[in-house]
């Protein structure tokens, strides 16, 4: 990933220590750094510093950053830095949503209730019936942090589960990385898409577009998928995640048709009309389901990660809709 611009003090000085550069601050100074930084930012969720810098630690566990050494991805030091980030970070997630009390036998249900009653803001329904060509090149790049390295923080659950809920994770994810077929890879088919919109799509060439009310997403399911401890927030946000996926694409897709993108450029959207209509059953009840009947005591992270999947996409939605119903760009910068 190109290294992208400091959003401030924090991201700055880590970018230093990242690229080796003289004078750079120790670990542990970063550490003292990214304390103070939490603690007075306000509010994490939304701090373009804090949400930088944890998508720049975290991009160390994918496919790293350009000039960075690889072998900082284990360094003790800055697994410590990210560790001051992440408390107040998971702490401001489980503020922001109310996690239902479930039995275990009720965890699949619950699931597609919180789903089918998410009330947060229509990007979808804009995108299809009144956006610019302009909005949906804006869409395509805030997407684009996500969809780009589809599936790969949900994947990170694979080794931390065993049997029923394992195998259908696994048969989730094949779907994801196109079932052996280079050319069928969801990441494959968004970058068809920004192609076909005069988009580069370069992995990471639009991070310095994006603003946190996007970072935040996509830091979450980093989170939830590098920690053990948090295997049921991950598994619970992948089961929402796919039960909202297949309508909203459908509008996705009808919305891009109507500016006059042919099928190649929606193949995207409507791949995962029918993919994860199937998807949203293998997750809601084979994985997410069977895991709480098989460790019963993650239920409550189960839900806490749905719960957070659909609260945090209301979060870059509400930002995105507000500004285009102004007449402004959603973007930090706005040409992508």
């Amino acid at each position: 990933m190109p290294v992208p611009p400091a959003r401030g003090p924090l991201s700055a000085a880590l970018l230093e220590h990242l690229l080796g550069r003289a004078g750079a601050p120790t670990a542990q100074r970063l550490r003292e750094l990214a304390a103070r930084t939490a603690a007075d930012c306000g509010d994490p969720l939304r701090d373009e510093d804090v949400q930088l810098s944890l998508f720049l630690l975290y991009e160390l566990h994918y496919r790293g950053v350009r000039g960075v050494d690889d072998r900082l991805e284990w360094d003790l030091g800055l697994l410590a830095v990210r560790q001051e980030l992440e408390g107040p970070f998971e702490a401001a997630v489980r503020a922001l949503v109310r996690v239902p009390d479930v039995a275990v036998e009720d965890v699949a249900e619950a699931l597609f209730a919180m789903a089918a009653g998410d009330d947060g803001p229509g990007v979808s329904a804009f995108v299809q019936r009144r956006a610019t060509l302009e909005q949906v090149r804006e869409f395509l790049v805030h997407r684009s942090i996500y969809h780009l390295k589809e599936a790969d923080p949900h994947t990170w659950a694979i080794p931390r589960l065993a049997g029923g809920p394992k195998a259908a994770l696994v048969e989730v994810q094949a779907d994801e990385y196109g079932g052996g077929r280079p050319e069928r890879v969801h990441a494959a088919l968004f970058a068809r898409t920004m192609r076909a919109a005069g988009l580069d799509d370069s992995y990471g060439r639009h991070l310095p577009s994006v603003p946190a009310t996007t970072l935040v997403g996509s830091n979450a399911m980093s989170l939830f998928g590098l920690h053990r401890r948090l295997r049921g927030a991950v598994v619970g946000h992948l089961a929402v995640f796919e039960m909202t996926s297949s309508l909203p694409n459908k509008a996705y897709g009808n919305g891009f048709r109507r500016l006059g993108f042919d099928a190649d450029a929606t193949w995207f959207f409507d791949e995962h009309v029918q993919a994860d209509a199937v998807h949203e059953q293998i997750a809601g009840r084979d994985l997410a389901g069977a895991l709480a009947r098989r460790e019963p005591g993650l239920v409550g992270d189960v839900l806490f990660g749905a719960a957070a999947a659909l609260a945090l996409d209301a979060i870059a939605g509400e930002h995105q809709l507000s500004r285009w119903e102004q007449g402004r760009s959603s973007l930090l910068d706005a040409r992508p």
